[in-house]
């Protein structure tokens, strides 16, 4: 397939003109012209682009790509490393960050909830990152147990709770900021990849805990369900490299 028409495509499928953004989505950086084998990650790593060149992909895509605002455009150190690696290998690098956060079905947050189990799945109207459904969590350790078994590591929890967990908020990634929005929506607890110094002290005082799960946990959901949708629906061959992190 060549390389344009598959970022049309997935251009038309994830609507990247609809969100301001950190960084740019789309094409990165460009490769060979005709795409056979792509390369699935969270992120654009070293070791992604390693693996990649030795499975002589034809693209790399992610859900967290280059550029991203605010930073060093100076390309030295590691961004020179991998950036010469790529253009050697003639590898075209893709990346989708907030649209692959908000897909209704492909997305990080849609297969977060129907992984959890989730009924009544709805987004906040004030902040449509911020997801919401109903579970049957008999308590909070129960709820922690079962998402440390779904998605690999068990999670941090910040805060108590002695009732049944209900109503649930979720945000993957680094979405810490949207906690407060998610408590005064009246849910039972929030979930999501990372925290801050206050967020433990908002859990407690709030009386809504908090199930930090990591960025990289919480994020290997939507870019894994991307690379099966283009298997099935375009005849592309996807293999997801796991670069795990802990945070």
């Amino acid at each position: 397939m060549l390389r344009d028409a598959l970022i049309e495509h997935l251009n038309h499928l994830l609507h990247p003109e609809l969100f301001k953004d950190y960084a740019p989505n789309g094409l990165q950086v460009q490769g060979k012209s005709d795409v056979r084998r792509i390369v699935c990650a969270v992120s654009a790593t070293q070791r992604v682009i390693d693996r990649a060149c030795e499975l002589q992909a034809d693209a790399l895509l992610v859900h967290h790509g280059w550029f991203w605002r605010g930073e060093n455009a100076a390309i030295v150190g590691t961004k020179y490393k991998r950036l010469k690696a790529l253009l050697s290998a003639d590898i075209n690098l893709i990346a989708y960050h907030l649209p692959l956060d908000s897909h209704e079905t492909l997305g990080n947050n849609a297969r977060l909830g129907a992984l959890l189990g989730a009924a009544e799945i709805t987004q906040l109207t004030d902040e449509p990152f911020v997801w919401t459904g109903t579970v049957a969590a008999e308590s909070l350790e129960a709820l922690a147990d079962r998402v440390g078994q779904l998605l690999g590591r068990e999670p941090l929890v910040l805060g108590q709770r002695e009732e049944p967990i209900r109503k649930l908020a979720w945000c993957s990634g680094a979405a810490q900021d949207f906690f407060e929005i998610a408590a005064a929506a009246g849910v039972d607890a929030y979930l999501s990849g990372e925290a801050a110094e206050r967020t433990t002290h908002f859990a407690r005082e709030s009386g809504v805990p908090y199930l930090v799960c990591g960025h990289h946990a919480t994020e290997r959901l939507g870019i894994c369900a991307l690379g099966e949708y283009i298997e099935k629906e375009l005849g592309l061959e996807c293999i997801f490299v796991d670069d795990d992190n802990p945070i």
